[in-house]
Formats: C-alpha cells, sequence, structure tokens
C-alpha cells in the first residue's frame, strides 16, 4: 500500500503562487509515476502534470504548462507542485495519485490523496 498526504493548499489572489506538499509512504517502488489532478466543482478530474520517482521526466498540461512546475524530493519522498501566476479557473481540490504507468488517465492511478483545496480570488 502507498499512503499519500496532500498539503499547502489555501486562499490566494490571482497572480500570487502556491506550493502543494504531497508526502508518499508505505510501499514504493523506483518506477512509480507521481501525479497531480484537480477537480473543479461540477467537472470532471483533470490531468495537471505528473513525474517518474526515479528519472524525473516530467509530462505538464499545456494548459498549465507555463505556470505550474512538478518536483521531487527522493531523500523526503516527497512530491511538490509549484504553482505560479495563479488564476480564478485554477480554483478546485487538488489531488496527488500514484501509477504504475505513464498515462494521463487517472482511472490507471491507483492511489490517492485525500485532496487539498485551492481557492484563487480574483
Amino acid at each position: 500500500q502507498v499512503q499519500l498526504v496532500e498539503s499547502g493548499g489555501g486562499l490566494v489572489q490571482a497572480g500570487g503562487s502556491l506550493r502543494l506538499s504531497c508526502v508518499v509512504s508505505g510501499r514504493t517502488f523506483p518506477s512509480y509515476t507521481m501525479g497531480w489532478f484537480r477537480q473543479a466543482p461540477g467537472k470532471e478530474r483533470e490531468f495537471v502534470t505528473h513525474i517518474n520517482w526515479s528519472s524525473g521526466r516530467r509530462l505538464t498540461a499545456d494548459s498549465v504548462k507555463t505556470r505550474f512546475t512538478i518536483s521531487r524530493d527522493i531523500a523526503k519522498s516527497t512530491v511538490y507542485l509549484q504553482m505560479n501566476s495563479l488564476r480564478p479557473e485554477d480554483t478546485a481540490v487538488y489531488y496527488c495519485a500514484a501509477t504504475m504507468s505513464t498515462s494521463l488517465d487517472a482511472h490507471e492511478y491507483n492511489y490517492w490523496g485525500q485532496g487539498t483545496q485551492v481557492t484563487v480570488a480574483s
């Protein structure tokens, strides 16, 4: 089993920044891909970005590519999502997730955190 605990969400003004953290514990493998997804009210869960735990190779959605950056600290077993130039449309619950695949599909992710709310005020 893998446990994921997110933190760092909150209320921020448009144009501001937040950094989300996801602490990973339990049984993990170097080949895991760690992803961030988000879900706004009334919308489906949306892929944001992911990173391979061992290689550090990343993939980010075009909608946030110039503003969001995923990283990981292996020693701290933590994945981060740095979000800059936030917009009201970024408001959502953000989830950390883990998969053995390289998929962008949320259904391929086996483990999920509880989510952290990000609210961007205009």
